[in-house]
């Protein structure tokens, strides 16, 4: 990755939670850095915040499910900085409940937004950073809920896509100097639970109950790590060039147990040569080689 103070940096869903810590994790290393939000009232909290605290944003009001807008935006940013370096597909959704009661609503709501949200950002930008030729780096905002799909089947759903979709892309992009990130926080205080109460129109009825106006509130109570150290850890880990960016050891060991399982599942039995020599690009990749793997973070306290 090339030196993160002279690059453009785009961050969709960045003017609240997670998204706003991850803006002020490159502003303070001296990004040039493009927030994207969908509420007025986060993009005026984020100007004024950074303004504050002696940071520059420029703050754009752009929903990341209507393509025609991102594409717009990629060439405005474009015009306006001189280049795109960085982009950061935070904006999601976090709509959870038990797949039995959703509606088809909130399905196609969960896609939307935690999916095609990510596309049209990578149909957008990807076209900007590879034009430059000089490399640059794409982050997926997954979740910890796409490793460990325990409490939330459509959103752990959504989720596991865009961890899926960020490997290929590491793998693809790589020959070009574009690094791809899937990063997958544990609990933040942030905004994501609160955000499946400005439901659009269009979605019409949820099958999950409305959403508790206090839970940001009652969610600050908790333990939960800050937006600012999430942000922080995807600062680092950019200029890493991680694959993946995780940040809580408490998951580690029953994301092990997992993973022991999906190894159990396989049949025992012994490999069909001939077959294994017809798919080796289906069954293996260098890049989960062990000499492909950073060591694990030590993050700054």
């Amino acid at each position: 990755m090339r030196d993160l103070a002279s690059s453009v940096v785009v961050i969709t869903g960045g003017t609240s939670g997670i998204g706003r810590g991850i803006a002020r994790a490159f502003a303070r290393r001296g990004a040039d850095v493009v927030v994207t939000g969908r509420r007025a009232e986060h993009l005026d909290e984020t100007r004024r915040e950074f303004a504050d605290a002696g940071l520059a944003v420029d703050a754009r009001q752009v929903d990341v499910t209507d393509r025609d807008a991102m594409l717009a935006l990629a060439d405005d940013v474009e015009r306006a900085h001189g280049r795109v370096d960085v982009l950061v597909n935070n904006a999601g959704l976090g709509l959870t409940g038990p797949v039995a009661t959703a509606t088809p609503a909130d399905w196609d709501w969960l896609i939307d937004v935690n999916i095609r949200g990510v596309g049209n950002g990578i149909l957008a930008f990807l076209p900007k950073i590879r034009a430059h030729g000089e490399g640059g780096h794409i982050v997926n905002t997954a979740s910890m809920g796409g490793l460990m799909p325990i409490v939330a089947g459509l959103y752990s759903m959504t989720k596991a896509a865009v961890i899926a979709l960020s490997e290929a892309m590491h793998i693809e992009l790589a020959p070009d100097g574009i690094g791809v990130s899937a990063y997958c926080p544990g609990p933040v205080h942030s905004n994501i639970g609160a955000g499946a109460a400005h439901r659009p129109e269009k979605y019409g009825a949820s099958g999950y109950p409305a959403p508790d106006p206090s839970r940001p509130g009652l969610d600050r109570e908790q333990p939960y790590q800050s937006a600012e150290e999430a942000g922080e850890r995807v600062g680092e880990g950019v200029r890493r060039g991680d694959m993946f960016i995780l940040t809580h050891p408490e998951f580690k060991a029953g994301l092990i147990d997992r993973h022991r399982t999906i190894e159990q599942a396989f049949p025992d039995e012994p490999i069909d040569e001939r077959r294994a020599a017809a798919i080796p690009f289906l069954t293996a990749s260098p890049v989960y080689e062990e000499r492909h793997r950073n060591p694990p973070p030590t993050w700054r306290a």
